[in-house]
């Protein structure tokens, strides 16, 4: 499937893309949700296979995100 596909099942509000050439750095934001508050999230260095591997590994550590601060009673969403 695509990356718009991706987007469509886990529901995000927003992605953002980011590539610094000169240092190489390649990045991925995914905000799930802010429907109770500001995103909370973490953040992953990791080398994945190709960069839908690492688009869908964002897409589902702040759908998770989301989803733990909402079971701890947390007034934030997951990014």
């Amino acid at each position: 499937m695509g990356v718009f596909h991706d987007l469509d099942v886990y529901g995000h509000e927003q992605v953002v893309f980011f590539h610094d050439k000169e240092s190489g750095l390649k990045a991925i934001i995914g905000v799930h949700s802010t429907v109770l508050g500001p995103s909370l999230g973490g953040c992953r260095m990791w080398k994945y296979s190709d960069e839908a591997a690492a688009l869908r590994d964002v897409l589902r550590l702040s759908r998770g995100m989301t989803y733990k601060a909402a079971v701890a009673d947390l007034k934030l969403g997951g990014g």
